[in-house]
């Protein structure tokens, strides 16, 4: 079935690779990106698709509702994907207003112009892409799974906890068709470096300090970012409105075993330092984050039981391939850092990104 979609934020991370994979899976489909184009917001990712004749970009803020609800009446939407939030915790600690802002009033502005556009429509769909952060932090066993309590533990998860709640409540008071994942930890090509993996791959080919927080013992599952854009494009088709769904990796790792296998395979690949030691002598300990859960885990039993979707990259896989990109684009991280990106909008439409 023939649909048109609003992306927001498909100028991220996520976003970007979500938008590739649904023109390559769904080519009849009509794509509308939404993004604000904040600092992590790179257009210059979405080049290849950017002449697709079902693709559309708009600039603009999900917290403007003039704009969201002209965007669905003009587009006439029928599907939102909504991926557009501040997402990273080092700066929710130090700035937290402007993530109370988008991710909890975005979301809101979101909600009620669906609300108000679909009425009582049940063909359309409502997928509002979280994290497991929202459920707090795990011991050295157990699970999250989508029955797990929320307990976040900084202002970015407690700002998507909201979102979360936000997006269930307008289903069960209004009917809003609506879904809701929780994914693990992403990586993969196009991703900001302030995040762990592109971070330490920068720093690395530079010779710059692999700086590790605390003891380097903080778990994550780690989640290839095209499974995870496979598994919402299975939720988009055949999830069930008002289910929440757990997207994981199956790969737990230490921040530590991270960033040293990221050290190996750059001392491989790259050549060593001109210093002639090994990458693995520019980790540093540093003063842990404030409030750092310890380990996240996903259960993602539900989704594989209902919707036949399971990871298909190991770690192993994902990580070479990671590696592989970034090497192969060191123009786009560069681009990313100096900020030299955002002259790519001004060329494409004109005025500051």
């Amino acid at each position: 079935m023939k649909k048109t979609v609003l992306v927001t934020g498909g100028c991220g991370f996520i976003g970007v690779n979500c938008i590739r994979l649904l023109l390559a899976q769904h080519p009849e489909w009509r794509v509308i990106n939404l993004d604000k184009l904040t600092y992590a917001g790179n257009l210059q990712s979405l080049t290849e698709v950017s002449s697709h004749p079902n693709y559309t970009f708009i600039k603009g803020d999900i917290c403007d509702a003039a704009l969201v609800d002209r965007i669905f009446q003009e587009q006439q939407l029928d599907t939102v994907v909504h991926f557009a939030a501040e997402s990273h915790v080092d700066r929710s600690i130090t700035g937290p207003a402007q993530f109370i802002q988008t991710n909890i009033v975005g979301t809101f502005t979101l909600l009620e112009a669906a609300k108000n556009y679909w009425l009582d429509s049940s063909s359309c769909r409502f997928l509002h892409v979280s994290t497991d952060e929202v459920f707090g932090s795990l011991g050295p066993t157990g699970f999250f799974t989508e029955e797990t309590p929320y307990d976040p533990r900084s202002p970015y998860s407690a700002s998507k906890a909201s979102s979360d709640h936000l997006v269930r409540a307008y289903f069960h008071t209004y009917g809003l068709p609506i879904l809701i994942t929780n994914c693990s930890n992403n990586y993969g090509p196009y991703q900001f470096p302030e995040k762990l993996i592109p971070l330490m791959l920068n720093n690395g080919l530079q010779g710059k300090p692999q700086p590790v927080y605390g003891d380097g013992g903080n778990v994550r599952d780690w989640l290839y970012v095209e499974d995870h854009c496979a598994a919402i494009v299975r939720v988009l088709e055949q999830g069930k409105p008002g289910e929440s769904y757990n997207i994981g990796g199956h790969n737990e790792k230490t921040n530590l075993q991270v960033v040293e296998l990221l050290c190996d395979i750059l001392d491989a690949q790259a050549g060593p330092l001109a210093s002639g030691q090994t990458r693995r002598s520019l980790i540093s300990f540093v003063t842990d984050r404030l409030g750092h859960d310890r380990r996240y885990a996903i259960d993602a039993s539900k989704i594989a039981k209902e919707l036949g979707w399971m990871p298909q990259v190991s770690f192993e896989q994902g990580i070479a391939r990671t590696v592989d990109w970034y090497l192969n684009n060191q123009d786009w991280m560069l681009a990313v850092t100096d900020g030299s990106y955002q002259e790519y909008y001004q060329k494409m439409y004109g005025g500051p990104a």
